[in-house]
């Protein structure tokens, strides 16, 4: 076949035109865009939140400082930390205006009444006010003691690696004193059935 746009009558097929790329539509490309910002800020986001909810590094000396600790009792008189040593003890931080802390307390309440004829001890250590605590603990009595730690225990829990503050906050010491294991968030019956274990 002769093209006739050839003057020298070849019979070549005329040759189709390049295809040439079409750059994606403004809109698509800023749909790409922001949904790369979003995954980046959704991991990011995730990141922070594990990081967040993860007990960090004890201050040098944290234990030691604890054992030394001593707190009011809401009914009255006070609670050396030196008298739970030689056994486990379950330290929960907690407060009354807290509902994952309240959720938790009818099985640490439960854990106290199971373990404590196995050595267990429950220390409760409230960051509230003292007229709030006394009022809940009237509504819902506890077993196990508790402490009113106000402020001074949210320093407590930074130093035992609970940098943001966050309740509840549980900390599990073996007979020696040591710190065994640390949780922030709410426990779960799994939590308490290991911790069992521990000495």
């Amino acid at each position: 076949m002769t093209n006739p746009a050839d003057p020298s009558g070849s019979t070549r097929a005329t040759e189709a035109p390049e295809a040439t790329a079409v750059a994606p539509p403004l809109t698509a490309r800023r749909r790409v865009l922001y949904a790369g910002v979003a995954g980046a800020a959704a991991l990011g986001g995730a990141g922070l939140a594990w990081w967040k909810f993860q007990p960090h590094a004890m201050e040098p000396g944290a234990e030691q400082a604890l054992w030394g600790m001593e707190f009011d009792k809401p009914e009255g008189g006070a609670l050396a930390l030196q008298s739970f040593a030689g056994k486990p003890l379950l330290l929960n931080f907690w407060a009354t205006w807290c509902p994952p802390c309240v959720d938790e307390l009818p099985m640490l309440n439960a854990f106290y009444r199971e373990q404590s004829p196995n050595g267990w001890q429950v220390l409760g250590l409230a960051i509230d006010q003292p007229s709030a605590v006394r009022k809940f603990l009237q509504r819902i009595p506890l077993d196990f003691p508790v402490g009113l730690a106000g402020l001074g225990g949210t320093d407590l829990g930074r130093s035992l690696g609970n940098l943001t503050g966050g309740l509840p906050f549980t900390v599990v010491l073996g007979g020696a004193g040591k710190v065994l294991h640390r949780k922030m968030g709410q426990i779960t019956p799994q939590d308490l059935q290991q911790w069992a274990a521990l000495r």
